[in-house]
């Protein structure tokens, strides 16, 4: 089932992988504007001087030689388009309902101004959803949402724990914060409807960027504008022979113009994008591709260049300019680097589009605590769980206290009882004394029945939890608080900073706050709201997978 999450190149995806940056969350490509080239009226006649990229070195005999095709080869031929859209809108027709996706439904032009409004809620709803997201997970999640938030007002009149409780397991919490922020302010300035064109779209809904605008405004209001997701980015590179960096501006320029093309004028805008999404989706795939399914594989140029190509360099680059005569220069591509010479790919439509190194994911290590407070006779177990501030990763949700993107030393003194001492006086109004039991512990001053003390620090173990761009390993400690008839007070409104550094426990009170990312912190330097937690509510709070992974590690040393 194919994702909307990143590949080495650009995301195979549903409808487009996100960057997920806090000022845009939409999974558009570029915003870049697109150009076309004109066609060359005389060899003899003086032109403007055309600027591309200079064309590409051959370092080593692992690459063929450099393109010698037309800059129009990457253009979508008006004089097909039609034909295109025929055969596209043909096989759309006979696949539609096939994956049962309760969001696509079929154009109806006799909708009124507010039916029209709630198809395009329903379509953004799908499209945030579907942002790095299976279709067959988003499902179950879109007829939850629709059932608890029918319409935009029922969204903005939520606040954010009922939405993130729906959001709980999708993943990328800051969509649904962003869609509860987007919700309000269309209800409050602009009268309860999303816009009714790509461009106000764009501007005025947060975290909507052109992607999910022309996704909107297309399918819900009939208006001819383009989509660029991971899926059609791979399609139209193929479709139109375009081995180029998959970002580069120009790059993205001709792949927008493409798309473009296909809903310029058309009467059926709104299904010519889900149709090249699909086809991307279920048959223009990453690994295997299916040509002969392809509902528009007689005009592909990558198609073209296989059939009945060897595999000598020479062949590879279809088609040339010029036959019988020298190619006129100006109207040479130099956007698209050499093709591999060495790749197993040769000769087949997957070396589109071009390939480039994945960017490792950043490593952090993060210390989690998770802090029981118990009766004696273990008759009740309440456990800690702070909010997280709402913007950055996992925006609005639940963990265990958690000393984020820890270094090296204070990671290796985690156990130490004077560091964990300074860094519980900054959660408690009275701290707890310590009075350890067992092997591995020791014994600080003297046991005092019902006096608040901690009775125990247990290593539990590594959990590693990947999201798209870092990889956090979570080394849990299992603190156990005893003493008193109550769980013991919290500081002054259950505020407690989240990303606390040896440096800041250690220090003299100072925040000597070292830096860390934006991501690891959860949003700027703020606070988060702390609580107590009974042991048998822990699962049902809005917690992301990670911290449900640290959740079951650490309840498996008592059950």
């Amino acid at each position: 089932m194919p994702k909307r999450r990143r590949s080495s190149a650009i995301p195979d995806s549903d409808s487009l992988s996100e960057s997920l940056s806090e000022q845009d969350s939409d999974p558009s490509v570029s915003d870049g504007v697109s150009t076309r080239r004109k066609a060359s009226k005389s060899a003899n006649k003086t032109r403007k001087t055309r600027t591309f990229p200079p064309p590409k070195a051959v370092e080593s005999a692992s690459f063929s030689t450099a393109p010698t095709h037309s800059i129009s080869t990457h253009v979508v031929a008006n004089s097909e388009v039609e034909q295109v859209r025929k055969s596209l809108l043909a096989w759309y027709d006979k696949v539609h309902d096939i994956r049962g996706m309760p969001w696509r439904k079929r154009y109806d032009p006799s909708l009124g101004r507010e039916d029209r409004a709630q198809r395009a809620y329903e379509v953004w709803i799908s499209e945030i959803m579907l942002q790095q997201t299976q279709v067959a997970t988003v499902i179950p999640y879109y007829n939850r949402w629709m059932t608890k938030f029918p319409s935009i007002a029922d969204l903005a009149a939520s606040d954010i724990e009922t939405v993130n409780g729906l959001w709980k397991g999708l993943g990328y919490y800051s969509r649904a914060a962003r869609l509860l922020k987007a919700a309000q302010k269309v209800v409050k300035e602009l009268d309860g409807r999303l816009p009714d064109n790509a461009k106000d779209m764009q501007a005025k809904i947060p975290g909507v960027g052109r992607y999910s605008a022309g996704a909107v405004c297309s399918i819900a209001y009939n208006e001819c504008v383009p989509v660029l997701d991971g899926n059609v980015h791979r399609l139209l590179s193929r479709f139109l022979a375009l081995h180029a960096p998959p970002k580069g501006k120009q790059t993205l320029d001709i792949l927008w113009a493409g798309a473009t093309a296909f809903v310029q004028n058309s009467s059926r805008p709104g299904d010519i994008n889900q149709a090249l999404i699909e086809l991307g989706s279920t048959v223009c795939k990453v690994r295997e591709p299916a040509c002969s399914d392809c509902a528009i594989s007689s005009w592909c140029q990558a198609y073209k260049r296989t059939q009945g190509a060897s595999v000598n360099n020479d062949q590879l680059l279809l088609p040339t300019i010029g036959t019988g005569h020298d190619a006129d220069i100006e109207e040479l591509c130099t956007l698209c680097e050499p093709l591999p010479a060495d790749e197993r790919e040769t000769g087949l439509v997957t070396i589109y589009p071009m390939k480039v190194e994945r960017k490792k994911a950043r490593e952090e290590l993060d210390i989690v605590n998770v802090v029981e407070w118990r009766r004696e006779e273990n008759s009740q177990r309440w456990f800690i769980l702070v909010r997280r501030p709402e913007g950055g990763l996992l925006a609005g949700l639940h963990e265990f206290p958690t000393v984020a993107a820890v270094s090296d030393s204070l990671a290796a003194s985690k156990d130490d009882p004077g560091i964990l001492d300074k860094w519980l006086s900054n959660l408690f109004i009275d701290p707890p004394s310590f009075f350890f039991k067992g092997s591995n512990s020791q014994e600080v001053g003297s046991e005092t029945t019902g006096t608040l003390r901690v009775a125990m620090i247990k290593p539990v173990g590594d959990v590693v939890h990947v999201f798209s761009h870092i990889k956090k390993t979570y080394r849990v400690q299992w603190v156990i608080l005893e003493g008193g008839d109550k769980p013991p007070e919290l500081q002054s409104g259950s505020r407690l900073p989240t990303v606390p550094t040896r440096e800041m426990i250690e220090g003299n009170g100072k925040d000597k706050r070292r830096k860390v990312s934006r991501t690891s912190r959860g949003g700027s330097a703020s606070t988060s709201a702390a609580q107590w937690v009974p042991l048998d509510e822990v699962e049902s709070t809005n917690i992301g997978t990670g911290v449900m992974k640290v959740w079951k590690l650490t309840k498996s040393l008592w059950e």
